[in-house]
């Protein structure tokens, strides 16, 4: 099993930048593939951008691309997503979550562990 902890969630203007971090606890987190999804108000949740166990693929959701990296330090066990020239339809409370299953990372079902969430609020 392995326990998930967001952070780095906050206000920032338009055009700002953050950078969220998701701790991962447990021996084996270099085994997990993980991804971060997102969750608007009166919206469902939604793919952001994922990560190959061994960090060498990367999928975006078409509405972050160029604007968000996201990366991995199996060392740490901490997953990380810089998003930068943040817009205010980026507000959104983000999850992080991890998947060691054979699928689609872009879908939620994939994933059986998942964070909390961190909020994340552009204004514009």
């Amino acid at each position: 099993q392995v326990h998930l902890v967001e952070s780095g969630g906050g206000l920032v203007q338009a055009g700002g930048s953050l950078r969220l971090s998701c701790a991962a606890s447990g021996r084996t987190f270099s085994s997990y593939s993980m991804g971060w999804f997102r969750q608007a108000p009166g919206k469902e949740r939604e793919f952001v951008t994922a990560i190959m166990w061994r960090g060498g693929s990367t999928y975006y959701a078409d509405s972050v691309k160029g604007r968000f990296t996201i990366s991995r330090d199996n060392i740490r066990n901490t997953l990380y997503l810089q998003m930068n020239s943040l817009k205010p339809e980026d507000t959104a409370v983000y999850y992080c979550a991890a998947t060691q299953r054979l699928g689609a990372l872009t879908l939620m079902t994939t994933y059986n562990y998942w964070g909390q969430g961190t909020q994340v609020t552009v204004s514009s």
